[in-house]
Protein backbone atom coordinates (compact mmCIF):
# COMPACT_ATOMS: atom_id res chain seq x y z
CA UNK A 1 0.00 0.00 0.00
CA UNK A 2 1.33 3.68 -0.76
CA UNK A 3 2.30 5.25 1.83
CA UNK A 4 1.00 8.91 2.47
CA UNK A 5 2.78 12.10 3.27
CA UNK A 6 2.39 15.53 4.31
CA UNK A 7 4.47 18.18 3.89
CA UNK A 8 3.94 21.49 5.48
CA UNK A 9 5.71 24.88 4.78
CA UNK A 10 4.06 28.52 5.95
CA UNK A 11 4.59 30.03 2.51
CA UNK A 12 2.77 29.70 -0.69
CA UNK A 13 4.33 27.05 -2.47
CA UNK A 14 5.05 28.65 -5.92
CA UNK A 15 8.83 29.97 -5.39
CA UNK A 16 10.00 27.38 -2.77
CA UNK A 17 11.99 24.99 -4.62
CA UNK A 18 13.82 23.28 -2.25
CA UNK A 19 10.30 21.94 -1.24
CA UNK A 20 9.44 21.21 -4.35
CA UNK A 21 12.67 19.26 -4.84
CA UNK A 22 11.90 17.25 -1.86
CA UNK A 23 8.39 16.20 -2.69
CA UNK A 24 9.52 15.52 -6.41
CA UNK A 25 12.17 13.01 -4.84
CA UNK A 26 9.76 11.77 -2.26
CA UNK A 27 7.12 11.06 -5.32
CA UNK A 28 9.96 9.50 -6.83
CA UNK A 29 10.20 6.94 -3.29
CA UNK A 30 6.66 5.87 -3.94
CA UNK A 31 5.31 8.02 -1.79
CA UNK A 32 1.69 9.61 -2.05
CA UNK A 33 2.89 13.36 -1.45
CA UNK A 34 0.74 16.40 -0.35
CA UNK A 35 2.12 19.92 0.19
CA UNK A 36 0.35 22.21 2.27
CA UNK A 37 0.98 25.92 2.23
CA UNK A 38 -0.94 29.08 2.48
CA UNK A 39 -2.29 31.45 -0.57
CA UNK A 40 -1.99 34.94 -1.00
CA UNK A 41 -3.52 37.64 -3.10
CA UNK A 42 -0.39 37.92 -4.74
CA UNK A 43 0.63 34.54 -5.01
CA UNK A 44 1.55 33.34 -8.45
CA UNK A 45 0.30 30.01 -9.57
CA UNK A 46 1.88 26.83 -8.82
CA UNK A 47 3.01 25.04 -12.46
CA UNK A 48 2.06 21.61 -12.60
CA UNK A 49 3.88 18.96 -10.26
CA UNK A 50 3.64 15.27 -9.91
CA UNK A 51 2.10 15.13 -6.60
CA UNK A 52 -0.89 17.22 -5.00
CA UNK A 53 -0.69 20.90 -3.23
CA UNK A 54 -3.18 22.65 -0.72
CA UNK A 55 -2.94 26.06 0.29
CA UNK A 56 -4.86 27.78 2.65
CA UNK A 57 -6.26 31.12 2.93
CA UNK A 58 -5.74 32.87 5.81
CA UNK A 59 -7.68 36.25 7.42
CA UNK A 60 -4.17 37.15 8.94
CA UNK A 61 -0.89 37.56 6.83
CA UNK A 62 1.40 38.87 9.23
CA UNK A 63 2.44 38.78 13.02
CA UNK A 64 1.14 37.07 15.91
CA UNK A 65 -2.05 36.70 14.62
CA UNK A 66 -0.99 35.14 11.37
CA UNK A 67 0.97 32.50 13.38
CA UNK A 68 -1.53 31.74 15.53
CA UNK A 69 -4.08 31.10 12.76
CA UNK A 70 -1.94 29.83 10.27
CA UNK A 71 -0.36 26.85 13.22
CA UNK A 72 -3.94 26.37 14.18
CA UNK A 73 -5.15 25.73 10.64
CA UNK A 74 -2.20 23.59 9.97
CA UNK A 75 -3.01 21.32 13.24
CA UNK A 76 -6.62 20.30 12.31
CA UNK A 77 -5.84 19.91 8.65
CA UNK A 78 -2.75 17.37 10.02
CA UNK A 79 -5.01 15.77 12.96
CA UNK A 80 -8.21 15.17 10.14
CA UNK A 81 -6.20 14.12 7.27
CA UNK A 82 -5.07 10.17 6.98
CA UNK A 83 -0.97 10.41 6.94
CA UNK A 84 1.46 7.59 7.10
CA UNK A 85 4.35 10.45 7.34
CA UNK A 86 4.34 14.22 8.60
CA UNK A 87 7.12 16.51 7.23
CA UNK A 88 7.64 20.14 9.08
CA UNK A 89 9.75 22.74 7.13
CA UNK A 90 11.01 25.13 9.65
CA UNK A 91 10.43 26.28 12.61
CA UNK A 92 7.08 28.11 12.31
CA UNK A 93 5.90 24.42 11.21
CA UNK A 94 7.28 22.28 13.77
CA UNK A 95 4.55 22.46 16.64
CA UNK A 96 1.79 21.34 15.14
CA UNK A 97 3.52 18.69 13.20
CA UNK A 98 5.33 17.51 16.39
CA UNK A 99 1.96 17.38 18.60
CA UNK A 100 -0.01 15.50 15.76
CA UNK A 101 2.50 13.10 15.34
CA UNK A 102 2.44 11.95 19.02
CA UNK A 103 -1.49 12.10 19.24
CA UNK A 104 -1.55 9.62 16.26
CA UNK A 105 1.53 8.09 16.73
CA UNK A 106 3.26 8.59 13.20
CA UNK A 107 6.67 9.46 12.34
CA UNK A 108 7.99 13.05 12.14
CA UNK A 109 11.14 14.62 9.64
CA UNK A 110 11.91 18.11 10.28
CA UNK A 111 13.41 20.10 7.96
CA UNK A 112 15.33 23.50 8.99
CA UNK A 113 16.11 25.38 6.43
CA UNK A 114 17.99 28.38 8.23
CA UNK A 115 19.02 29.05 11.56
CA UNK A 116 15.45 30.07 12.77
CA UNK A 117 15.91 31.40 15.88
CA UNK A 118 18.39 33.86 14.93
CA UNK A 119 17.17 35.60 11.71
CA UNK A 120 17.24 39.14 11.98
CA UNK A 121 13.69 39.63 12.29
CA UNK A 122 13.70 37.77 15.53
CA UNK A 123 17.07 38.93 16.92
CA UNK A 124 16.23 42.57 18.11
CA UNK A 125 12.51 41.44 18.94
CA UNK A 126 13.51 39.14 22.07
CA UNK A 127 10.04 38.01 23.27
CA UNK A 128 8.94 36.95 20.17
CA UNK A 129 12.55 35.26 19.48
CA UNK A 130 11.96 33.65 22.93
CA UNK A 131 8.49 31.75 22.18
CA UNK A 132 10.15 30.38 19.14
CA UNK A 133 13.16 28.81 21.04
CA UNK A 134 11.07 27.66 23.70
CA UNK A 135 9.29 25.92 21.18
CA UNK A 136 12.67 24.91 19.40
CA UNK A 137 14.22 23.51 23.01
CA UNK A 138 10.94 21.52 23.86
CA UNK A 139 10.62 19.56 20.87
CA UNK A 140 14.00 19.51 19.50
CA UNK A 141 15.75 16.82 22.01
CA UNK A 142 12.53 14.61 20.64
CA UNK A 143 13.01 14.33 17.55
CA UNK A 144 14.96 11.80 15.71
CA UNK A 145 15.04 12.65 11.74
CA UNK A 146 16.39 16.17 11.83
CA UNK A 147 17.51 17.52 8.07
CA UNK A 148 19.14 21.18 7.24
CA UNK A 149 20.80 22.86 4.85
CA UNK A 150 24.66 23.11 5.71
CA UNK A 151 27.81 21.87 8.01
CA UNK A 152 27.87 25.08 10.27
CA UNK A 153 23.82 25.24 10.89
CA UNK A 154 24.21 21.15 11.95
CA UNK A 155 27.26 22.07 14.38
CA UNK A 156 25.36 24.70 15.96
CA UNK A 157 22.38 22.41 16.31
CA UNK A 158 24.84 19.52 17.40
CA UNK A 159 26.47 21.70 19.94
CA UNK A 160 23.51 22.77 21.83
CA UNK A 161 21.07 19.68 21.51
CA UNK A 162 23.55 16.83 20.99
CA UNK A 163 22.03 16.05 17.66
CA UNK A 164 23.34 16.34 13.93
CA UNK A 165 21.28 16.64 11.65
CA UNK A 166 22.05 14.96 8.23
CA UNK A 167 22.49 17.90 5.86
CA UNK A 168 21.33 18.21 2.18
CA UNK A 169 22.11 21.44 0.40
CA UNK A 170 19.55 23.05 -1.95
CA UNK A 171 21.29 22.37 -4.90
CA UNK A 172 19.09 22.74 -8.40
CA UNK A 173 19.06 19.04 -10.42
CA UNK A 174 21.35 18.72 -12.95
CA UNK A 175 19.64 19.12 -16.02
CA UNK A 176 21.18 21.06 -18.16
CA UNK A 177 19.83 24.55 -17.99
CA UNK A 178 18.81 26.09 -21.61
CA UNK A 179 19.02 30.04 -22.43
CA UNK A 180 15.42 29.84 -24.58
CA UNK A 181 15.03 33.56 -24.36
CA UNK A 182 17.32 36.46 -25.18
CA UNK A 183 17.67 39.69 -23.72
CA UNK A 184 15.45 41.65 -26.29
CA UNK A 185 12.77 38.94 -25.77
CA UNK A 186 13.22 39.90 -21.20
CA UNK A 187 13.62 43.23 -21.90
CA UNK A 188 17.16 43.62 -20.83
CA UNK A 189 20.33 46.06 -22.30
CA UNK A 190 21.81 43.62 -24.99
CA UNK A 191 25.26 45.43 -24.29
CA UNK A 192 25.90 45.95 -20.90
CA UNK A 193 27.40 44.18 -17.99
CA UNK A 194 24.36 42.58 -15.86
CA UNK A 195 24.42 42.48 -12.47
CA UNK A 196 21.73 39.97 -10.86
CA UNK A 197 20.53 39.79 -7.50
CA UNK A 198 17.78 37.59 -6.66
CA UNK A 199 15.85 35.92 -4.06
CA UNK A 200 12.51 35.61 -2.17
CA UNK A 201 13.43 37.22 0.84
CA UNK A 202 15.41 40.40 -0.04
CA UNK A 203 15.34 42.00 2.98
CA UNK A 204 17.14 43.85 5.87
CA UNK A 205 21.22 43.51 5.80
CA UNK A 206 21.46 41.42 2.42
CA UNK A 207 23.62 43.99 1.16
CA UNK A 208 20.98 45.27 -1.51
CA UNK A 209 21.05 49.12 -0.30
CA UNK A 210 24.97 49.02 -0.35
CA UNK A 211 24.31 47.61 -4.36
CA UNK A 212 22.04 50.07 -5.38
CA UNK A 213 24.05 52.64 -3.69
CA UNK A 214 26.98 51.63 -5.63
CA UNK A 215 25.63 51.67 -9.13
CA UNK A 216 26.77 55.17 -9.75
CA UNK A 217 30.11 54.19 -9.32
CA UNK A 218 29.77 51.52 -11.50
CA UNK A 219 30.80 51.42 -15.66
CA UNK A 220 28.88 50.55 -18.28
CA UNK A 221 26.82 47.77 -15.98
CA UNK A 222 22.93 47.56 -14.72
CA UNK A 223 21.86 46.04 -11.56
CA UNK A 224 18.82 43.43 -12.36
CA UNK A 225 17.16 42.55 -8.91
CA UNK A 226 14.50 39.93 -9.18
CA UNK A 227 12.24 38.90 -6.01
CA UNK A 228 10.07 40.24 -3.34
CA UNK A 229 11.23 41.12 0.37
CA UNK A 230 10.69 43.61 3.04
CA UNK A 231 13.50 46.78 1.61
CA UNK A 232 12.06 46.36 -2.20
CA UNK A 233 10.10 49.68 -1.77
CA UNK A 234 13.12 51.16 -0.38
CA UNK A 235 15.57 50.35 -2.78
CA UNK A 236 12.81 51.80 -5.22
CA UNK A 237 13.41 54.73 -3.15
CA UNK A 238 17.14 55.02 -3.22
CA UNK A 239 16.84 54.63 -7.29
CA UNK A 240 14.50 57.95 -7.18
CA UNK A 241 16.72 59.70 -4.62
CA UNK A 242 19.92 58.64 -6.68
CA UNK A 243 17.89 59.13 -10.13
CA UNK A 244 19.72 56.05 -11.76
CA UNK A 245 16.74 54.72 -13.00
CA UNK A 246 18.75 53.59 -15.99
CA UNK A 247 21.10 51.25 -13.78
CA UNK A 248 18.84 49.38 -11.96
CA UNK A 249 16.09 47.15 -12.93
CA UNK A 250 13.22 45.37 -10.78
CA UNK A 251 11.70 42.25 -11.86
CA UNK A 252 9.44 41.32 -9.31
CA UNK A 253 9.24 37.25 -7.90
CA UNK A 254 8.75 34.83 -10.92
CA UNK A 255 8.47 31.28 -11.60
CA UNK A 256 11.37 29.20 -11.37
CA UNK A 257 12.31 28.47 -14.97
CA UNK A 258 11.24 31.77 -15.74
CA UNK A 259 13.93 33.31 -13.20
CA UNK A 260 16.60 31.05 -14.26
CA UNK A 261 16.27 32.64 -17.69
CA UNK A 262 16.78 35.91 -16.73
CA UNK A 263 19.76 34.50 -14.64
CA UNK A 264 21.58 32.95 -17.05
CA UNK A 265 21.42 36.07 -19.33
CA UNK A 266 23.32 37.74 -16.52
CA UNK A 267 27.54 38.04 -16.04
CA UNK A 268 27.82 37.94 -12.82
CA UNK A 269 25.58 37.03 -9.60
CA UNK A 270 25.91 38.80 -6.34
CA UNK A 271 25.00 37.38 -2.43
CA UNK A 272 25.63 40.31 -0.25
CA UNK A 273 24.16 39.00 2.90
CA UNK A 274 25.80 40.54 6.22
CA UNK A 275 27.56 38.91 9.00
CA UNK A 276 24.92 40.46 11.38
CA UNK A 277 23.24 37.42 12.76
CA UNK A 278 24.20 33.76 13.40
CA UNK A 279 21.54 32.80 10.54
CA UNK A 280 23.36 35.43 7.75
CA UNK A 281 26.71 34.11 9.01
CA UNK A 282 26.29 30.43 8.06
CA UNK A 283 23.59 31.02 5.68
CA UNK A 284 24.32 28.90 2.20
CA UNK A 285 22.15 30.99 0.14
CA UNK A 286 19.35 29.33 -2.80
CA UNK A 287 20.54 31.87 -5.38
CA UNK A 288 24.25 31.09 -5.08
CA UNK A 289 23.69 26.94 -6.67
CA UNK A 290 21.25 29.15 -9.47
CA UNK A 291 23.97 31.21 -10.69
CA UNK A 292 26.70 28.24 -10.40
CA UNK A 293 24.19 26.04 -12.34
CA UNK A 294 23.22 29.33 -14.94
CA UNK A 295 26.61 29.35 -15.63
CA UNK A 296 27.90 32.79 -14.46
CA UNK A 297 30.55 33.48 -11.57
CA UNK A 298 29.57 34.96 -8.33
CA UNK A 299 30.78 38.27 -6.15
CA UNK A 300 29.64 37.16 -2.53
CA UNK A 301 30.71 38.42 0.89
CA UNK A 302 33.15 36.27 2.57
CA UNK A 303 30.74 34.54 4.90
CA UNK A 304 32.14 30.73 5.70
CA UNK A 305 29.59 28.93 3.52
CA UNK A 306 29.94 30.62 0.79
CA UNK A 307 33.37 31.14 0.71
CA UNK A 308 34.39 27.53 0.90
CA UNK A 309 31.99 26.94 -2.77
CA UNK A 310 33.51 29.83 -4.54
CA UNK A 311 37.23 29.15 -3.28
CA UNK A 312 36.97 24.98 -3.75
CA UNK A 313 35.42 25.78 -7.29
CA UNK A 314 37.51 29.07 -8.20
CA UNK A 315 34.26 30.65 -9.75
CA UNK A 316 34.24 34.01 -8.49
CA UNK A 317 35.23 36.92 -5.43
CA UNK A 318 34.57 38.10 -2.84
CA UNK A 319 34.06 42.09 -1.75
CA UNK A 320 35.90 43.69 1.29
CA UNK A 321 32.74 45.45 2.90
CA UNK A 322 29.89 47.16 2.60
CA UNK A 323 30.99 50.61 1.46
CA UNK A 324 29.08 50.98 -1.52
CA UNK A 325 32.08 52.32 -3.13
CA UNK A 326 34.43 49.74 -2.01
CA UNK A 327 31.83 47.29 -3.82
CA UNK A 328 31.94 49.55 -6.90
CA UNK A 329 35.81 48.81 -7.34
CA UNK A 330 35.47 45.61 -7.20
CA UNK A 331 32.82 45.49 -9.52
CA UNK A 332 34.53 47.47 -11.82
CA UNK A 333 37.70 45.13 -11.22
CA UNK A 334 35.78 42.42 -12.56
CA UNK A 335 34.14 43.85 -15.46
CA UNK A 336 37.33 45.16 -16.82
CA UNK A 337 39.14 41.46 -16.09
CA UNK A 338 37.71 39.51 -19.33
CA UNK A 339 40.72 36.77 -18.17
CA UNK A 340 39.37 36.31 -14.83
CA UNK A 341 35.59 35.69 -15.70
CA UNK A 342 36.66 33.05 -18.67
CA UNK A 343 38.74 31.31 -15.78
CA UNK A 344 35.51 31.34 -13.70
CA UNK A 345 33.20 30.63 -16.42
CA UNK A 346 34.97 27.02 -17.38
CA UNK A 347 35.75 26.35 -13.70
CA UNK A 348 31.93 26.24 -13.85
CA UNK A 349 31.52 23.49 -15.87
CA UNK A 350 32.87 21.47 -13.17
CA UNK A 351 31.41 22.86 -10.40
CA UNK A 352 27.99 22.08 -12.09
CA UNK A 353 29.07 18.24 -12.31
CA UNK A 354 29.74 17.99 -9.01
CA UNK A 355 27.17 20.59 -7.99
CA UNK A 356 23.36 18.84 -8.05
CA UNK A 357 20.03 17.90 -6.11
CA UNK A 358 20.98 14.01 -7.47
CA UNK A 359 23.82 14.03 -4.85
CA UNK A 360 21.86 15.41 -2.07
CA UNK A 361 18.96 12.97 -2.72
CA UNK A 362 21.07 10.12 -1.71
CA UNK A 363 20.93 11.66 1.99
CA UNK A 364 16.86 12.32 1.66
CA UNK A 365 17.04 8.71 0.72
CA UNK A 366 18.85 7.17 3.76
CA UNK A 367 16.59 9.46 5.74
CA UNK A 368 13.03 8.58 4.14
CA UNK A 369 13.99 5.21 2.71
CA UNK A 370 12.41 3.38 5.81
CA UNK A 371 9.39 4.58 5.97
CA UNK A 372 8.42 3.95 2.31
Amino acid sequence: MTKKVIVSVINDLATDQRVAKVCQSLTHMGFEVLLVGRKLKNSLPIDNRPYKTHRMRLLFTKGPLFYTEFNKRLFFLLLFRKADLLVSNDLDTLLPNYLVSKMKGIPLVYDSHEYFTEVPELVNRKRVQKIWKGIERWIFPKLKNVITVNDSIADLYEKEYGIRPKVVRNIPPSNKMTKAKTRKELGLPSDEFILILQGSGINIDRGTEEMVEAMPFINNAVLLIIGGGDVIDILKRKVDELSIHDKVIFKPKQLYRELMQYTANADLGLTLDKDTNLNYRFSLPNKLFDYIHAGIPVLASPLPEIKKIIEHYQIGDFITGHDPKLIAQKVNEIIGNKAIIADWKKNLNLAVQELSWETEEHVLKQVYGKYV
